[in-house]
């Protein structure tokens, strides 16, 4: 995809911006990992937000179906 010159030059704009610079070093300071419990990923926490998000956002479970499993490839 080709990005229109107006696209580059706001880009290259916000590159050269001190505030964006300073809003993602906050951000990076800030970070956690919700799911990392003593460096491990704690998969109850990981279930049980799931569960909730699906409940938030109203979402209706699919019945089980099973995969097709020929050319599965990793």
């Amino acid at each position: 995809m080709k990005l229109s010159r107006s696209i580059k030059a706001e880009v290259a704009a916000l590159a050269r911006s001190e505030s964006l610079k300073n809003d993602m070093q906050i951000m990076a300071e800030r970070k956690c990992a919700p799911f990392i419990k003593d460096g491990r990923t704690d998969v109850d926490a990981f279930i049980a937000f799931i569960i909730e998000f699906n409940e938030f956002i109203n979402h209706e479970p699919r019945p089980f179906s099973k995969m097709p499993d020929r050319d599965m490839v990793l």
